[in-house]
């Protein structure tokens, strides 16, 4: 049997740089690692209209599909291809594209709410908390969903405020007592990011026996 893929989740608010620092990862393993979003396992909402679905509190752990990403993760550790869902970011709902993803060695998995599951939190060998400063991730997110999600700003700024500052203090920031490295400043933090780059290839070739 092959080895079972080290896990690695790393967690963080909102514009943290989660994707930044999970991205370092992966590029350094030069395709010994794959990357999984949380964000794609939203709950289909294709069931209620636009308007209900933009009312949906995104930022609570209950909007995700907790079991099916679990369930994936899991395959895919095992060395069993899966496919990922995606997600319509625009229409707040599942896409009907899935997104075939095969094992390697390194699976890295990213997403605000990763340490707010117990069962997700056991599939992971190590867990990141990416630190950054609540004013930083605010411009982050406010310049990502205008650009890229068809936000305006009005919007961002209401949902900021309605729904992710306050789930950031009840379950996001709380989140941070289970991880075992947390970065500082995220993608920024350029030797936090190295020193977690090499700890993991290490860890690749300690498998391989290399």
């Amino acid at each position: 049997m092959p080895p079972r893929s080290l896990v690695i989740g790393v967690a963080g608010g909102s514009g943290a740089g989660k994707t930044t620092v999970a991205r370092g990862i992966l590029e350094a393993l030069a395709g010994d690692a794959v990357l999984l979003d949380q964000d794609a396992y939203y709950k289909d909402l294709a069931h209620l209209t636009l308007e209900e679905r933009a009312r949906v509190n995104f930022d609570h752990p209950e909007s995700l599909d907790a079991d099916l990403m679990i369930a994936q993760l899991g395959r895919l550790a095992a060395g069993e291809a899966i496919d990922k869902p995606t997600y319509d970011f625009a229409r707040h709902t599942r896409a009907a594209a899935v997104l075939r993803i095969e094992p390697r060695p390194v699976v890295i998995v990213e997403g605000i709410l990763l340490f707010t599951d117990r069962r997700l939190r056991e599939l992971f060998d190590v867990k990141v908390y990416v630190d950054v400063a609540d004013d930083v991730r605010f411009i982050r997110r406010l310049l990502r969903d205008v650009r890229e999600r068809g936000r305006t700003m009005e919007n961002v700024i209401e949902q900021y405020l309605g729904t992710v500052r306050p789930m950031h203090l009840e379950f996001v920031e709380p989140s941070k007592r289970w991880a075992d490295i947390i970065i500082p400043e995220g993608g920024s933090n350029a030797i936090g990011v190295d020193m977690l780059r090499a700890r993991v290839e290490l860890e690749v070739r300690r498998t391989r026996g290399t």
